[in-house]
């Protein structure tokens, strides 16, 4: 017994003296001795500054002044971690025992640099490669052998987050404040972090039930909500060790555009009816190659409701592939501009006497590539409304080009594609067929033409170019033809203007209209006018100035049959401008007619008294100029003869 209680005193002596010498050492000296066991055991250089205060019981703790924690060789050159201080404690009865019970985890200030790049990560440490399903199930063997390992508090103040990937910068928050706890092995990891930003702050609350599985690689539950200034993200499913997710994400946006600024996307303005306020919810799954894909998505933007799917690559720009369903989908507010500084926004209706010439902002066909495909009930923009319509956008580079199978447009239904390319300049394209349009509707929608009714048919190849509307418009090349079966032309009566005496109160009603057109410099020429009327037909020809926003055109009759073919041919002019057209006969062509009528009434007098008189002198009857020479001649032929017989002594 004396030698057993004499090797206790040595033992307690020992430990007496080492504990001693730990707290009698130099600050300075017990930093070097951990920076030395650091690098022995992760290859990272430790560098603390200042004191170095230890605490053994019953917290075994270290606090330090600021310390600097190295990269990774290929990483760049600032720490991985760098704080103004650090204090850590881990109880030390559970030490004894086997387990690791971290008490508390406090820095202030500090630096947390993740990086990544080809395959390779700096928060693994050594050399060693990535463990496989066999080496998980030692290491985990080899865990449960050291003991339970608990985390009771975590707080960074004031953190900076960086994330670079393949040495571009993907993340960087600061401001942060972050606490994390797990007090027990059979409870969940509980975290919540608080960042400064735009317009308030971005608090995260994140829940993980089974980190033990999750810390061993194993596709564990996750619950994590996100509340940021305009609006909330929550997320209920499963998750990996990779950042891989799969369940329910619901997305709530009161105001996305100060939503967008909280997450660094100041700026962003959000057209009316596209999501200024947002519900979403979807199932989705995300991979670790960036791919966001969304099932079973139901989506409310403004007052438009949408249902579908989506496949999302995280790139810049986003790629895009989506099919969506809606009734109603209200765009009639589009093209509002982007308020002012002033809180006002600028006008987007044209001026009166022509197309608007505020620029047209084309910046976003560049927010993303990828194809939409779009079935809805309805379709209302600007100045218009499309029916029951099926339609694909495409967008690569700037450049998108809408697909219409069919489009349901003034009661009729278009087919063919539109194209908007702001690549080098804003231009506007198409090649369109329709049929069964309700033209005084589409004339009446589109330049303010409303005299003109009837079904029609027809195609139309357009080109322009500019960054406005009066631009675009004044630029407009292109060809097309029109066929339009029975219609109305109101505002004059052709048959009135062609002598039948009576008229249809003011209007023509015609059996077809058929026609084809050029379009140059923004101004439509058409030649071959033709319409088929009840007792006559009638030519057209003229032009159209689409951006000049007038009108010069000629109807003129062929074939007049009313009035047992007594009427005159009467042409109508339209001139002017689109607002208030003049539309009245051409006197001009019809006093040349009546003229060239009157001289051939009096040519026709002065020959039949030529007739008359020639007749007279000749002894026969003349009706025509060819008969004078025959009569002349056999005028000549008689005086001839009696002249001879008298020579001859002849009666």
């Amino acid at each position: 017994m004396k030698w057993l209680m004499r090797i206790l005193f040595v033992v307690v002596a020992v430990l007496g003296l080492v504990i001693g010498a730990l707290l009698l050492m130099p600050g300075e000296k017990l930093g070097a001795i951990l920076a030395e066991q650091v690098k022995a055991q992760t290859g990272r250089d430790l560098t603390l500054s200042g004191d170095v205060r230890l605490s053994f019981w019953p917290v075994l703790g270290m606090e330090t002044g600021p310390v600097q924690f190295g990269n990774a060789s290929w990483a760049e050159s600032e720490p991985m971690l760098s704080a103004d201080s650090l204090a850590v404690g881990v109880d030390a009865a559970a030490l004894w025992n086997g387990d690791l019970r971290i008490k508390r985890v406090f820095a202030d200030n500090p630096v947390l640099r993740l990086e990544t790049s080809e395959g390779q990560v700096n928060w693994e440490f050594g050399t060693s490669a990535p463990a496989s399903t066999t080496n998980k199930t030692e290491s985990a063997g080899t865990n449960g052998a050291t003991g339970e390992v608990t985390l009771d508090q975590l707080e960074l103040t004031n953190a900076r987050l960086i994330y670079v990937e393949n040495g571009a910068t993907q993340m960087d928050f600061s401001g942060v404040t972050l606490a994390a706890s797990w007090p027990e092995v059979t409870s969940p990891m509980i975290m919540q972090a608080t960042m400064a930003a735009l317009g308030g702050a971005v608090e995260v609350d994140l829940k993980i039930p089974d980190l033990p599985a999750f810390s061993d690689g194993d596709v564990t539950a996750l619950e994590l909500s996100l509340t940021a200034p305009g609006g909330e993200i929550g997320f209920d499913g499963r998750v990996n060790l990779a950042g891989e997710m799969d369940g329910t994400t619901k997305v709530v946006a009161r105001d996305s555009e100060r939503m967008f600024a909280a997450f660094g996307q100041a700026g962003v303005y959000i057209p009316p009816g596209l999501g200024r306020r947002a519900n979403i919810i979807a199932q989705m799954t995300y991979t670790q190659d960036g791919r966001i894909s969304l099932r079973d998505m139901t989506a409310q933007l403004d007052n438009n409701r949408f249902k579908g799917e989506a496949d999302i690559t995280i790139s810049d720009p986003p790629q895009i592939v989506a099919r969506l369903d809606t009734g109603d989908f209200d765009l009639s507010r589009i093209s509002e501009s982007e308020p002012t500084k002033g809180g006002t926004s600028k006008s987007s209706e044209p001026p009166v006497d022509g197309w608007s010439k505020e620029p047209i902002d084309a910046s976003v066909l560049a927010l993303a590539n990828g194809k939409i495909r779009l079935t809805a009930n309805s379709i209302a923009v600007p100045g218009m409304t499309f029916g029951k319509s099926d339609l694909t956008l495409s967008l690569d580079r700037s450049r998108a080009v809408l697909e219409m199978h069919p489009a349901t447009l003034f009661a009729g239904q278009l087919n063919g594609q539109m194209v908007a390319n702001n690549r080098n300049g804003l231009s506007v394209g198409g090649n369109i067929t329709a049929s069964g349009i309700d033209l005084k509707q589409a004339l009446a929608t589109l330049v303010g033409v409303e005299r003109l009714s009837g079904s029609a048919a027809g195609s139309l190849e357009f080109l322009g170019v500019g960054q406005s509307e009066d631009q675009i418009m004044r630029s407009l090349s292109g060809k097309g033809n029109l066929d339009v079966g029975s219609g109305v032309i109101s505002g004059f009566d052709l048959d009135r203007l062609m002598g039948r005496g009576t008229g249809s109160g003011g209007t023509t009603v015609f059996n077809s209209l058929t026609g084809s057109f050029t379009m140059d410099q923004g101004v439509l020429a058409n030649k071959d006018l033709l319409m088929s009327l009840k007792n006559y037909r009638a030519d057209g020809a003229g032009q159209v100035g689409l951006g000049a926003r007038d009108i010069d055109y000629l109807f003129t009759p062929v074939a007049l049959r009313a009035n047992s073919g007594q009427g005159i041919s009467v042409p109508v002019r339209i001139v002017g401008p689109w607002s208030n057209p003049s539309i009245k006969p051409d006197l001009t062509k019809v006093i040349e007619a009546a003229a060239d009528v009157k001289v051939k009434e009096l040519e026709d007098d002065a020959k039949q008294k030529v007739f008359e008189k020639v007749g007279s002198e000749l002894d026969t009857t003349i009706t025509d100029s060819n008969q004078i020479e025959d009569a002349l001649k056999k005028k000549l032929e008689d005086e001839a003869k009696k002249g001879l017989l008298k020579l001859l002594g002849g009666d």
